[in-house]
């Protein structure tokens, strides 16, 4: 019994591990992670969140070339589906908790987002 018990603790677990697939987010998600790639080091400035869905209208790049050594790309980036990893999963429930906002910068490292600087309306004077 306590063997059963512990493969479905195990199950479980496993299952909230589970990360999401790349073919299951939106067309402006999928362009995010697919920039993300091919920036490899570098950010993303000024991507508007409208709705809770990025805009890329006026949006900037900047690189991080590195010139000691050839830019390694992602091994997904020529794959049509992979799990992502657990930083852009991170990235997105942020853009879905500001709906409405602007990222100020996104820092890609090794092709994933690692850190967001976003802004948003302060909705209540603070007490």
């Amino acid at each position: 019994m306590a063997s059963s018990a512990k493969q479905g603790a195990e199950y479980w677990g496993n299952r909230a591990k589970r990360k999401m697939a790349f073919s299951r987010l939106s067309g402006p998600r999928q362009i995010l992670i697919r920039l993300c790639q091919d920036i490899n080091h570098g950010s993303i400035l000024r991507l508007q969140v409208r709705n809770g869905e990025v805009d890329f209208d006026g949006a900037e790049i900047a690189l991080n070339l590195l010139l000691d050594r050839e830019g390694q790309p992602r091994s997904e980036s020529d794959l049509s589906d992979f799990d992502l990893p657990a930083e852009a999963d991170r990235l997105f429930t942020q853009i879905d908790s500001l709906k409405d906002g602007m990222i100020d910068e996104i820092v890609v490292h090794a092709g994933i987002p690692r850190r967001v600087m976003l802004r948003r309306r302060l909705t209540q004077a603070p007490v």
